[in-house]
């Protein structure tokens, strides 16, 4: 039986399928978000050796389906929708495409603060409707403004020099981070409630946890400067949707710019579309043609590593710690 990968979600990346092929390995593409059991049948039908968690959950059941899996990997960093603790159950290390999509959401989250900042997903949709509001629009600039950063990995790291042209003063809150890179506008921040108080927009950019579920709610939000903006390409379990809808709906902070979303997509009834001050995008942070490269082509060669006997890098398996307990 020929080594078979599936993924969940449409086919990778064109080289990324070729470099499959190429070492003779079979690719098995899923329609996006398929019910639970429908992917685990399929998973039990196919056998794969390994799995692209693309879109969706991956759940214990179809971890337990291939009796062959010998590796996961996620087409991007985001791990929470994949059970690693049955994956380590069973041996199977579940790995991230580490860096290889942190340039495309990085500039995703600026383009979402220049937007909240000037309006323009509200004006460019009031123009369509025959408005014309050259009168009343108002926005703000973003020079010299303090960005806080929630979590300063790969993504987070780049944001941090893509506003040092605008003067922006940079505050960093992560518990977890080593070192603060060096630079002259960059510091760091301890207290996540002072740096709440003290930032222009906050951005986040942190792992979503067992622990920082709602990290952004009702008190938190309250915290925020009444000018603040809330960015957030991360995950949308770190928001507390309803008191955000709160917030912006009593113009206690200024606006947000979302990209992920809890539940996701989310209810076409859900009251964050009555928001003229949010601005929203569909989980598109690492949809460019750069990103979805360079994160097939991690899959596929971390696939290659694990079949061929040698192991991952282990900065990249998110459940390495769970196979030494």
């Amino acid at each position: 039986m020929p080594r078979t990968i599936l993924i969940t979600g449409p086919a990778l990346a064109a080289e990324a399928m070729q470099l499959a092929a190429e070492h003779g390995v079979r690719v098995v593409p899923t329609t996006p978000y398929l019910p639970a059991e429908e992917l685990a049948a399929i998973i039990h039908a196919e056998q794969p050796d390994a799995i692209v968690v693309r879109q969706g959950n991956l759940t214990r059941e179809m971890i337990e389906a291939s009796a062959r899996l010998k590796v996961v990997t996620k087409h991007g960093v985001g791990y929470n929708t994949i059970d690693i603790q049955a994956a380590a159950e069973r041996q199977v290390p579940v790995a991230i495409a580490l860096g290889a999509n942190a340039q495309s959401v990085a500039e995703h989250a600026f383009a979402l603060m220049f937007s909240v900042a000037r309006q323009t997903a509200l004006l460019d949709a009031r123009m369509r409707d025959g408005h014309w509001d050259k009168a009343s629009a108002n926005g703000t600039e973003l020079f010299g403004k303090t960005l806080g950063l929630v979590g300063l990995g790969a993504i987070g790291s780049i944001l941090m020099d893509l506003v040092a042209p605008l003067r922006m003063q940079v505050k960093v809150y992560d518990p977890y981070l080593k070192q603060l890179p060096e630079r002259a506008h960059v510091e760091r921040e301890a207290d996540f409630d002072r740096l709440l108080a003290e930032s222009d927009i906050i951005s986040l950019h942190c792992p979503l946890t067992a622990t920082n579920h709602n990290l952004i709610g009702a008190e938190q939000l309250a915290r925020m400067r009444p000018g603040a903006m809330l960015i957030n390409t991360a995950r949308g379990e770190l928001v507390d949707s309803a008191a955000l809808v709160q917030a912006l709906s009593e113009r206690r902070i200024a606006g947000a710019g979302l990209d992920t979303f809890n539940p996701e997509p989310p209810p076409a009834d859900s009251p964050l579309w009555g928001l003229p001050t949010l601005v929203a995008t569909p989980h598109v942070g690492a949809n460019t043609t750069e990103a979805r490269d360079r994160v097939g082509l991690v899959c596929i060669g971390q696939i290659l590593e694990v079949l061929a006997g040698n192991a991952l890098d282990p900065r990249c398996v998110v459940n390495r710690h769970l196979f030494d307990s």
